[in-house]
């Protein structure tokens, strides 16, 4: 365009240079077009016919307003094509630099201040791999802008580098190398992080099933001096706290059974041992309620036992029953304080009932009354299947002699506990649970 308003310029000032050499006016109005060098020398024009001067000013004026507005458009093409390779090519240089500069250990984690070539690098392998993906897109669709912005400036004259294209197809090739190494790095650290989480969730299942196997110990009664030195406490008259022995009875013609117990409450201290079985919710009951004696139930029938031990101290109380005539004695602190006959006369014990520590049952091992549960503490509550000897009761009651029951025996292990309040607590000494300590 340039060259062609040069070369108009040149004939319009020959033709004008002819004129004031001397020529007369011939009346005759003369226009310019360009000639190309390897022409003939002449000035060959066409003639018009006579126009005046303001119609030829007018037009010529028209003309180099439409070259005018010609050349800006094309300029402002051009510098927004170079404002495009410009961003383009410094992006390009960025990501140049950050991959000669940034190396780091295979398998290293990235940092909050490490950047990759176009911002924070993600913390999920996988938003790093979906980043660059779409910066490469990005760069391929601007290329591709700019070629079809190439390809309408040829039509339209206009000059884009070809070395340029080159230079940035050549450093999309080297930006797609980078994107695959670093897809490659980011699996790999994709796979260091599943084994180390598959480690430490090795470590914390350890850790959990070490915590479980402690409070399994504490529960078996780990923390006591000895497995039998621990009690059952229940400070609380409700229908939700009690104990329960894991272990269930067989068919017994006899039985002797032993406790320490402690209670203050009032009125009646409640049931402190009960046993049932399908069909049968009172087959062995050990119960005071209200302002009557303690009462032992067994298949249901009643009697009244000389026992008493609510003044709040520790008491050792044994009930030994024989199927034969029903024969029941009751001791407290080692002495027979009663005896009886006709209690459940000839009736066997029945096998797989369950039994319950604090609470009297109306169901088998539920359906519980709050009214007749047991306030106070138990310990060392054994069972026999036959009677014991008064020399074997009195060595256990005086501390002398420890003997555990060759049917149910207290253990901690033999004991779960239910309801927030309940508790297995260390056993006082039994020199200090007699009633002269």
């Amino acid at each position: 365009m340039f060259s062609f308003l040069h070369g108009c310029l040149i004939v319009c000032a020959l033709c004008c240079g002819h004129r004031t050499s001397g020529q007369a006016d011939d009346g005759k109005r003369y226009i310019c077009r360009a000639v190309p060098l390897s022409g003939d020398e002449s000035c060959p024009v066409t003639l018009l016919p006579e126009l005046s001067a303001g119609s030829q000013e007018e037009e010529l004026r028209n003309t180099v307003m439409q070259l005018r507005e010609t050349i800006l458009q094309q300029k402002e093409t051009m510098s927004k094509q170079l404002g495009a390779i410009n961003e383009l090519t410094t992006k390009l240089s960025l990501c140049a630099s950050a991959s000669d500069d940034r190396k780091y250990d295979k398998g290293a984690s990235w940092g909050k201040d490490k950047q990759n070539t176009m911002g924070d690098v993600p913390r999920d392998p996988n938003d790093t791999i979906d980043s660059l993906g779409k910066i490469m897109q990005g760069l391929k669709d601007r290329l591709e802008n700019l070629e079809q912005q190439q390809m309408r400036a040829n039509i339209s004259g206009a000059a884009f580098p070809s070395d340029l294209r080159d230079l940035l197809q050549r450093r999309l090739g080297e930006l797609e190398k980078q994107l695959l190494k670093k897809v490659s790095n980011l699996e790999e650290e994709k796979s260091m992080l599943s084994n180390a989480t598959a480690a430490y969730r090795l470590k914390t299942e350890n850790t959990l099933n070490a915590l479980v196997e402690r409070i399994s110990e504490l529960e078996k009664g780990g923390d006591f001096k000895s497995p039998e030195q621990f009690k059952l406490s229940l400070p609380q008259r409700t229908n939700y706290l009690y104990g329960r022995i894991t272990k269930s009875l067989p068919e017994m013609y006899a039985f002797t059974l032993c406790m320490w117990i402690k209670s203050s409450a009032s009125p009646g201290i409640g049931t402190p041992f009960s046993y049932g079985v399908p069909g049968q919710a009172n087959e062995i009951v050990l119960i005071e309620w209200g302002n009557n004696p303690i009462e032992l139930l067994i298949n249901d029938k009643v009697a009244q036992l000389p026992i008493e031990v609510r003044d709040g101290k520790w008491h050792h109380i044994c009930i030994a029953w024989t199927t034969r005539d029903g024969q029941w004695d009751a001791y407290q602190d080692g002495g027979k304080l009663g005896t009886g006959d006709n209690l459940a006369a000839w009736h066997p014990i029945k096998p797989g009932g369950v039994i319950i520590l604090g609470q009297e049952q109306d169901v088998v091992g539920g359906r519980f009354d709050a009214g007749q549960a047991f306030v106070g503490e138990l310990s060392q509550v054994n069972i026999w299947d036959r009677v014991l000897k008064p020399v074997e009761i009195q060595s256990m009651a005086n501390c002398s002699a420890y003997l555990a029951g060759n049917i149910v025996s207290w253990l901690a292990s033999n004991v779960e506990v239910f309801g927030r309040g309940a508790s297995k607590r260390p056993l006082e000494m039994c020199q200090e649970r007699l009633p002269n300590a």
